[in-house]
């Protein structure tokens, strides 16, 4: 190779460019901006000048929060296209920021209503409900289960060998909830002693060592809903036209996320997207009780629907269908219309 005489040394580019050295080094190993020569005695990088244009775009690509993967679709490009890539990737983060905004204004109404003094409003409350389950179209069995009933909203995804029982024997246990009337006084700890022979149930039927499932279940007081969660399987509140995820994923990548080392752009693509931390026989669930109005669509469903479909999408289709099996039948569908590669299961339960 050449002298470096009309190059630049890795800590003058990295002024010019208004990229620090860490991570042109990152970019190098990532082969989105190699160095034009590496001195093959001190490893020490050199930069052409005429290198600067597509640095500068990849450091203001990371200033718009564009991941990784992204911006080197983005280099790839033709300018005309380049343009309408970032155009289309700005309007989807606006999207993102307006939807942020309306989670934060729900979490301020939801904390505000959790210290409102009670009023004297006896209006009874009742939830009308659709449940559907579908092996998909790549899956030769399906492994998921969906119950609901007049108090008891369920979804479990199994894995393993024994996949298929151990998410109806977690889903069987639980059934006994929705012929008994369960004051919200102590609908959290009633939850908590129907999981633990939940667990049990799934450790009866399916070896814990090569089996288990996600359970994500509601239950319903009459002005309240007692949420039980563990695994990827998901539940969201569609309020006021804004849709609120109200789980947190135990999962590898949602830990990646939590931490700052991956963007939700990119965990879509991650090859361990559907690794687990914690499953019913392998840790503790998360329970909650949630304040509820007249109005409010709650959604229960497996990974086979939010692996492939969009969450702007299930908003949309949770919005156009009116009654809960037109909802149900819809989303399921839409699952299936990107590919179906997994089981997808899905509840939708109406307050009136």
């Amino acid at each position: 190779m050449g002298g470096t005489g009309n190059m630049l040394t890795i800590g003058a580019f990295a002024r010019a460019c208004r990229l620090s050295p860490k991570a042109l080094r990152l970019y190098d190993e990532l082969e989105l901006l190699r160095p034009a020569r590496v001195d093959p005695d001190s490893g020490y990088r050199y930069y052409a000048v005429e290198q600067l244009e597509r640095a500068r775009l990849v450091a203001w690509l990371r200033r718009l929060g564009m991941p990784l993967a992204g911006i080197r679709e983005v280099c790839a490009l033709e300018p005309a296209a380049a343009a309408r890539e970032i155009r289309a990737f700005w309007a989807r983060a606006e999207a993102d920021t307006a939807a942020r905004r309306d989670l934060a204004g729900f979490l301020v109404d939801h904390l505000a209503a959790a210290t409102a003094v009670p009023g004297k409003d006896t209006t009874m409350l009742e939830l009308r409900y659709s449940a559907h389950s579908d092996r998909g179209r790549v899956r030769p069995s399906n492994q998921d289960t969906a119950y609901a009933g007049t108090r008891l909203l369920a979804v479990a995804d199994g894995f393993g060998p024994a996949g298929a029982p151990a998410s109806g024997a977690a889903v069987e246990a639980l059934r006994f909830l929705d012929t008994e009337e369960v004051p919200a006084g102590n609908v959290l700890n009633l939850l908590e002693e129907a999981v633990r022979s939940a667990t049990d149930a799934v450790r009866d039927v399916a070896d814990p060592t090569e089996n288990g499932t996600t359970l994500t279940a509601l239950l319903w007081t009459g002005s309240k809903l007692a949420l039980v969660h563990i695994g990827d399987s998901r539940a969201y509140l569609l309020r006021d036209g804004g849709l609120f995820r109200i789980t947190h994923d135990h999962s590898v990548v949602q830990s990646l996320i939590d931490e700052g080392r991956l963007t939700p752009e990119e965990a879509g693509s991650h090859p361990q997207r559907a690794m687990l931390l914690k499953a019913l026989t392998t840790g503790a669930p998360d329970l909650k009780l949630h304040d509820s109005r007249r109005g409010d669509r709650y959604l229960l469903c497996s990974d086979g629907l939010t692996a492939v479909v969009p969450e702007h999408r299930i908003r949309e289709l949770l919005t156009a269908n009116p009654a809960p099996d037109e909802a149900v039948r819809s989303l399921v569908d839409a699952a299936n219309e990107a590919g179906g590669p997994d089981n997808v299961s899905c509840v939708v339960a109406d307050v009136v």
